[in-house]
């Protein structure tokens, strides 16, 4: 996802913000304005932690809301104008990433991670009439990192490795199932 740090190399992540800046910047000359914000979470051991909030040991709840539909209560969202910043949010949420050594891996993600990107535009549009009016678009793009499924007989975990690694299969077939019943339109 991430790729290697040369230009020629780079991965689906930071490919995603150039583009989300490039296309920002080739907009400077119109009357669009944007907002761009991101969150980063991970779900450790089935508990959810805010990567970029103050106390990323804290667990946060999963809310649903009819308006808003599911998020997460208290979930820290920053504003970003730049590549740069948004490259540091993400290696800072990463630093705060459980890993862990199995014998497969010796930096294995004990975790699975959601980074999100919030993007939002306003316009000011002259109707038929020669009213002037503001439309508003709204986006999210969601980077997520799927801790792979282990086998205990090859990764020789124990104690609260293999406690991570029955949360991970756990949570990856729950993931399967979900993806099923949709594909079966259920």
């Amino acid at each position: 996802m991430s790729g290697l740090p040369d230009p020629v190399n780079k991965g689906i992540i930071p490919n995603a913000f150039d583009h989300i800046f490039g296309c920002i910047d080739d907009q400077n000359n119109t009357n669009k304005k944007f907002l761009v914000r991101c969150a980063f979470i991970e779900i450790y051991n089935e508990e959810i932690r805010d990567l970029l909030g103050g106390e990323p040991d804290k667990k946060l709840d999963l809310k649903e809301n009819p308006d808003k539909g599911v998020f997460v209560k208290d979930l820290a969202i920053k504003t970003v104008k730049s590549v740069n910043e948004i490259d540091n949010l993400m290696e800072r949420g990463n630093s705060l990433r459980k890993v862990g050594a199995t014998e497969m891996n010796a930096t294995s993600s004990r975790s699975h991670s959601i980074f999100s990107i919030y993007i939002e535009t306003a316009e000011e549009i002259e109707d038929s009439k020669g009213k002037k009016n503001q439309r508003f678009k709204a986006g999210k793009l969601n980077l997520v990192d799927l801790a792979g499924s282990e086998r205990q007989s090859k990764t020789k975990a124990t104690g609260d490795r293999l406690k991570e690694a029955t949360k991970i299969n756990l949570s990856l077939s729950a993931l399967g199932n979900v993806i099923s019943a949709l594909v079966d339109g259920r």
